[in-house]
Parts: C-alpha cells; structure tokens; sequence
C-alpha cells in the first residue's frame, strides 16, 4: 500500500495506513481465550442481583451477563464462560496473576486501583453509592445517628475506608466487625453481632433478602460515597482492553438507538439507520477495529441485550432487588450512563 506522510508543524501523519489496514495479530489474552475456548471470568460468589449461582449452579447477575456479553462479542457464544467466584482479597491477585481474562465483580473505580495494581478499569457497568442498613427496631433514622455504633463491614474494601472517614468526619465513634467473606458479614449482621452493616447500597439491597426478616431492616437514606462498579482487565494488552470495554459501550449504544435482543435481527436486516446499521455490523468494517468478526455488536446485543435488558432483568422493578434505575438511566434520560458512539 502507497503510503503519504506529511509534517505539518513538528507532528508527522501516516495517510491511507488506517483505511483498509489488516487488523494486527491478535493480543495474547484474545488468543489465549480463542485457544481455550472460553472467557475466564472472576465474579462474586453470591452477591444476588450482580453475580450468584442459583440451586442448579447457574449463574446469574449483571455481572454475570456482562461476562457472557463480552464471550459473545469474542466467541459468538454467551455460554462459553467460566465462571470463578472470587471474596474481595483475592480478585484482584487472580486477575494480576493471569488466572482470569476478566474481573466483573461489583468493584469500585479508584485512582489507586486503576494506577497501582497493574490493571485498568474498562468502564462503569452501575454507579453506586455506600449505604447502611439497620434493624426499623433500633429507631435510628439516619446514619448521623449512629454514634458509638458497631458496624459490619467486608474487609479489604473501599466500604471499610469509607466508613472511617465518613465517622471521623462526622466526629463520631463506631467499633468496625470486619469480615473477609461477604456471607460472613451478612451471618454477623443478622445474628445481632453488630448495630448496622454498611455496603454498597445496591448490596444492601441484595443482602437484605438473605435475611431472616428482610422486613424487619431498613437502609437508611445517607449515600455517604461514590462507588462506579466497572470490568477489570490487565494492563499492557490495549486490544483485550478495547474489546472489554467497547462491549460495554455497544450495549449502552444498543439502548439509545432503541435496539434490544427481541428487535436485533430484524433491525439487521431491514433498519436504514445508519447508526443501526454500524453497529450491527451491516455497514463499515469496525469489527477489524477490534480483530473480531463484524457482527461483533449483533452477537452482544441478540445473546444478552442492551444495557437496560441487562439492568432490568438482574435489578429493576419486578425483580427480588426492585431497584430503580436511578443515576443509572441514560444521559438523555436524566442518568449519567453515557457511551461514545459505535463509528
């Protein structure tokens, strides 16, 4: 291919290398998934609405679906994931270590995490925030009243930093129950072994329901944090990074363009929107933009849906969680979910 090479002030341009470019060869972490056969996938051992076995071993969740999205956009196929149920302390040494091609585990994006761990946040799958939740016969009505309090908390985690500063800045004491194992803390909250249990409050929702008397505890409405839970993947492999990530952004697209995993094919074959049409992979090659088939986005959004199948069928309305949609709605719906466009 003739290339022309220009230098215009002291930055040099490559023309026609990017148009009709072969894709490069694949990274290692995409060959190592292609090789094997499957996505590698670290979820949560059982943290309802996000990612938990039910009675037969299947597994179930946001996160867990964000998983199966990313081994449809790879492999064509949703099941073709493995799933490996990871506490808190150990995800993030899994990932470093290679034993996972992916982390989709309600973890929150921090500047430390995303600079010093040798791992890179691919997006925000739901923006959270740090909760408390109390028993209704305890009469305490805001997390202002919690003053010499114990509190459960999972160790290791952001939601144990939170807790302090939100007390030191409140010039309050409390006595931290702290545990490794998310069920572990649970167990504690409801055998009385603390005054309140302190968590993202999505998992507060998701925890309540494990309880003996879900009814008899109320989350207390301070947000006292932000938490955005994202898909973690090593750093150095930019190719598996954009795959991870651009999944994300194709479902969140998906549902701005009024796409679903009911309408996808037909839109496929019939829409005139050129946008539709990009993203399902019927006009352009942007699947070589990835090294993945074109139809990439289509596979996502026909196996697994776009984003608001996915909160909908794991935590909104009519599920056991019942959770709105909140700050996780769409920009153009008075969220902050936000994707670039798929071109």
């Amino acid at each position: 291919m003739r290339r022309l090479i220009f230098i215009v002030l002291g930055f040099t341009f490559i023309a026609g290398l990017a148009a009709g470019a072969p894709p490069a060869a694949a990274g290692p972490t995409l060959d190592g998934v292609r090789e094997k056969g499957f996505v590698r996938c670290g979820v949560s051992g059982g943290l309802p609405g996000f990612s938990s076995p039910d009675a037969k071993g299947n597994w179930n969740g946001i996160d867990v679906d964000f998983c199966r999205a990313v081994a449809s956009a790879v492999l064509g196929d949703p099941m073709k994931v493995k799933f490996v149920p990871l506490t808190a302390k150990q995800r993030f040494t899994a990932l470093q270590s290679g034993e996972l091609d992916l982390l989709s585990r309600n973890t929150t994006w921090t500047q430390t995490r995303d600079t010093r761990l040798g791992l890179n946040f691919a997006g925000v799958i739901y923006y959270d925030g740090q909760g408390f939740m109390v028993r209704k016969d305890l009469g305490v009505k805001s997390a202002k009243q919690l003053d010499g309090a114990t509190v459960c908390i999972n160790a290791g985690t952001t939601t144990e930093l939170n807790a302090a500063d939100y007390f030191r800045s409140n010039g309050m004491k409390y006595t931290p129950v702290t545990f490794e194992k998310s069920d572990e803390v649970v167990a504690a909250y409801d055998a009385g072994r603390c005054d309140a249990y302190t968590t993202d409050q999505s998992g507060l929702y998701a925890q309540r329901i494990k309880l003996k008397q879900p009814d008899a505890h109320v989350i207390l409405p301070e947000i006292i944090s932000k938490e955005p839970l994202g898909p973690l993947v090593r750093q150095g492999d930019d190719e598996w990074f954009n795959i991870v990530r651009w999944t994300l952004f194709a479902m969140i697209n998906a549902e701005e363009l009024g796409v679903t995993s009911k309408n996808a094919r037909n839109l496929r074959a019939a829409t005139t929107n050129p946008g539709i049409r990009r993203l399902l992979g019927v006009e352009g090659k942007l699947g070589e933009n990835l090294n993945l088939s074109n139809q990439w986005a289509y596979d996502v959004v026909r196996h697994v849906g776009n984003y608001g199948e996915m909160f909908q069928r794991n935590l909104g309305p009519g599920t056991t969680l019942n959770i709105a949609r909140g700050l996780n709605r769409l920009w153009s719906k008075g969220g902050v979910m936000y994707a670039p466009p798929v071109r």
